[in-house]
């Protein structure tokens, strides 16, 4: 009995399912998601999901993953996925029927990916035929909602509990305001979703037990403070997709470096042990190392250039309304594509400065690393992501976060999650 997982990705279900002891089989198109996949060592067929059979399956599948590609219903594409809409929910009945309109509701649809959202009820509908799979995961972008409960409402037709709604991941325990529409569906456990681990402001404990802790911040889960990890390299040269280069050198300075050229000095930690990115000049340096603990109260990431405070932030794009959040804080929804080279570190004074002075030259943008974008979602630090920058953010953007993924899966697994097996910066 396997766990099938459709439009797979560069393996978020797939990494939680791994550290829950599970391994599942993965259907995806994208070559370099592909290839991320096999070097993850995850078991991977590179199909068109719409095209693959569902008979090889039936007879064989215990439990069933699903998040399609959310660029058709995505705030950062055209949404056309919403004009699509009621083409999907027709699909969507015909398929749970056994009848295969795909063919000519494609072709009214302005979209082509919309439909893509309706392919799990056909395979579905093929393994229901002989009482699988015992149950059922989907995640999608929050405007895919009302869909997921159609088929939640087949589902219990054909004996599932079910449930679905919008999940924070943040409330999981993901440096990052993710909010997904979720669907879970079993056929032997009611359906709920799992109880969040974390809040937005920490709860004291009650006779109930412990309180949520703090939402988990992007400078832990980057493990910036730590004092005895060495900082990885910093500045990166080059677009994600290739473009030009946002700073004179494109190499990437390394601490090491950095000391050789006397463009970082150390300084004393604050007491509430927030870390201090520092720079000077065209150094771009940030310290990195092992999570620690941070209070609710402490101020963001600070770096030092002559004698003013900088404070940083993660700027998700380029647009006026873009998502500004600080380095104390969860990330917004990280997304990358045609605005991908956007995403990047912005500073500010941390102290305002007297009106008397002049202003200090502020550091420039830093972009944003996969890496650093892969530990904003939960992957390990080392994950292997394959393919240029565009390719790699492109994959990290789309990805389930494993931690969240752990949390809604390993009910149905009947196995236990110890959170701190998703370990971050290391």
């Amino acid at each position: 009995m396997i766990v099938l997982d459709l439009f797979a990705g560069p393996g978020g279900w797939s990494h939680a399912l791994s550290v829950l002891g599970v391994r599942d089989i993965g259907l995806e198109w994208d070559p370099w998601a592909c290839r991320t996949r096999a070097r993850a060592g995850q078991a991977t067929l590179r199909t068109d999901v719409a095209l693959y059979p569902t008979w090889p399956w039936v007879g064989h599948t215990r439990g069933l993953i699903a998040s399609p590609p959310c660029q058709a219903w995505s705030m950062a594409g055209k949404r056309l996925g919403l004009v699509d809409q009621p083409l999907v929910h027709q699909a969507v009945a015909d398929l749970a029927t056994g009848r295969d309109t795909r063919e000519q509701l494609l072709a009214a649809c302005r979209d082509e990916r919309s439909l893509l959202a309706a392919e799990p009820m056909r395979y579905l509908y093929a393994l229901n035929t002989v009482g699988e799979p015992e149950w059922v995961a989907m995640e999608e972008v929050p405007d895919v909602l009302p869909l997921w409960r159609q088929y939640a409402a087949v589902l219990r037709h054909w004996g599932f509990s079910a449930w679905t709604g919008i999940l924070n991941a943040a409330d999981y325990g993901v440096p990052q305001t993710r909010r997904r529409a979720i669907l879970l569906a079993s056929r032997n456990r009611t359906a709920a979703p799992p109880s969040p681990t974390h809040a937005q402001v920490a709860e004291p404990e009650s006779l109930f037990g412990p309180g949520r802790v703090r939402w988990l911040s992007m400078a832990e889960a980057l493990g910036w403070g730590a004092t005895d990890r060495p900082v990885p390299t910093v500045c990166a040269g080059g677009g994600p997709g290739g473009g030009p280069e946002p700073f004179p050198s494109g190499s990437r300075q390394a601490l090491a470096n950095a000391r050789k050229r006397g463009l970082w000095r150390p300084q004393s930690p604050p007491a509430d042990g927030v870390p201090e990115p520092q720079t000077r000049g065209a150094a771009r340096t940030f310290r990195h190392g092992t999570r620690s603990a941070t209070p609710a109260d402490a101020a963001a990431p600070t770096c030092t250039s002559e004698a003013t405070h900088w404070q940083w932030s993660l700027r998700s794009n380029n647009q006026a309304n873009a998502t500004v959040r600080r380095a104390d804080e969860p990330a917004g929804t990280l997304f990358f594509g045609h605005r991908a080279n956007e995403c990047t570190w912005v500073a500010e004074p941390a102290i305002a400065q007297p009106q008397d002075t002049e202003s200090p030259a502020v550091p420039e943008p830093i972009r944003i690393t996969a890496r650093e974008a892969g530990l904003l979602q939960t992957f390990p630090a080392d994950y292997p992501w394959q393919g240029n920058k565009g390719q790699q953010f492109s994959q990290i953007g789309n990805a389930v976060p494993p931690l969240l993924a752990a949390h809604l899966l390993a009910p149905h697994l009947r196995v236990p999650l110890n959170p701190d097996d998703f370990t971050l910066a290391a």
